[in-house]
């Protein structure tokens, strides 16, 4: 199982080489990578046979590392996006609740001066006769005979009118600043949508990117892995297989994430998020470990706290990602091509790390539910 990983410094070499080139050319022409001629040659002695399976071994784990490390970077893009993304919306939200109350407020304005108004002439008016005093304080107007009692009805009257004059002005002053705090954060709001805009298409070119260095490690890889099998009498399949597994098993050494969470989203374009199908598939899958209902009511429980069964959540603070919320995303890769955006690939990984690691999604729960901050 180590032999796989064996020539580390040939790997780091060809990632670096790999994260800033934009592609490579076919296996055959780059002298990075073997011949087939080079393999056959191999083939006749044991020491350079084993010197030639090490170097493949190391140019692979420098393809995989430098195709996680795309998805990686294509990962934080995205939510680096999706925090933009909400920034705007809570922007928007509040310039429409400005502008909203900035209308009411001009509104109850007008309708104050008016009643303001009203009193005004009526006090107006009442300066010459008594009738109309008598008519607008009804059903009181009776007790208007007294002349002590129609001046203090007028004066209530001029209170009233004055009272109202206030109100009026004040509402107006409260309309003019709430009309120009949602200038403001309509400004504010515009800036956003243009910070969305340019996370969102910096996040778009990190996952084409991220195919990209996926593509060119599934071209180089399907050649590597016949040279493989040629040099050591195996199937091309096995190899992989095999590959496919010592990486599986690292990454159920390893803890899924350092904790915390989902607290954000990344929002690849075109993915479906829907936890409701994600916990059907789950349901579907356990059987397959030897898992019955009792351990999918842990899993339900388990997946609920890490990210809500969202393929989408993100953990700001770790980078933690998906339904398991894996550490980093790309070991999700063991698991398919399409982990970034499939719920499906995200919860096979996931089951997959739970039965090497925990035995059971239960022993999983139980661990999750005794450390603080949970993690599993």
């Amino acid at each position: 199982m180590r032999r796989f990983w064996r020539g580390s410094a040939v790997a780091a070499a060809l990632a670096a080489t790999l994260v800033l080139s934009a592609g490579l050319a076919p296996a055959q022409a780059d002298p990075s990578y073997p011949s087939w001629d080079d393999v056959q040659a191999a083939k006749s002695n044991a020491a350079a046979a084993q010197a030639e399976v090490d170097r493949i071994n190391g140019i692979l784990t420098a393809l995989q590392t430098a195709a996680n490390a795309a998805g990686d970077l294509a990962v934080k893009r995205f939510a680096e996006y999706g925090q933009a993304e909400t920034a705007l919306q809570a922007a928007t939200q509040k310039a429409d609740d400005l502008a909203t109350r900035a209308t009411e407020a001009s509104a109850k304005a007008d309708e104050l001066k008016s009643q303001s108004g009203a009193l005004a002439e009526q006090l107006t008016r009442s300066g010459s006769s008594t009738v109309s005093v008598r008519l607008f304080l009804s059903p009181t107007a009776q007790k208007s005979d007294s002349l002590l009692y129609q001046l203090g009805a007028l004066s209530r009257l001029g209170e009233r009118a004055s009272s109202l004059y206030a109100q009026a002005s004040a509402q107006k002053n409260l309309a003019a600043s709430l009309s120009a705090q949602a200038t403001t954060a309509q400004k504010v709001r515009d800036q956003l949508a243009t910070d969305a805009k340019k996370a969102y298409d910096v996040a778009v070119a990190a996952k084409q990117s991220a195919d990209a260095q996926l593509a060119d490690q599934k071209q180089h890889a399907t050649t590597l892995y016949a040279q493989l099998a040629t040099l050591k009498n195996t199937e091309a399949s096995v190899e992989q297989k095999y590959a496919e597994g010592v990486a599986a098993q690292q990454a159920a050494e390893a803890a899924a994430n350092s904790g915390g969470g989902a607290d954000s989203f990344a929002p690849p374009p075109g993915m479906n998020v829907d936890p409701a199908a994600a916990q059907a598939y789950a349901a579907g899958r356990i059987g397959a470990y030897g898992w019955g209902g009792d351990q999918m009511d842990c899993l339900i429980r388990l997946w609920n706290g890490e990210s809500g069964w969202r393929a989408n959540a993100y953990n700001t603070s770790s980078g933690a990602y998906g339904i398991p919320q894996s550490l980093p995303a790309s070991k999700m890769s063991t698991a398919g091509p399409d982990w970034m955006t499939n719920a499906n690939t995200q919860i096979n990984w996931g089951l997959d790390y739970i039965n090497r690691a925990y035995g059971s999604p239960c022993t999983a729960l139980g661990k999750w539910l005794a450390r603080d901050p949970h993690w599993y």
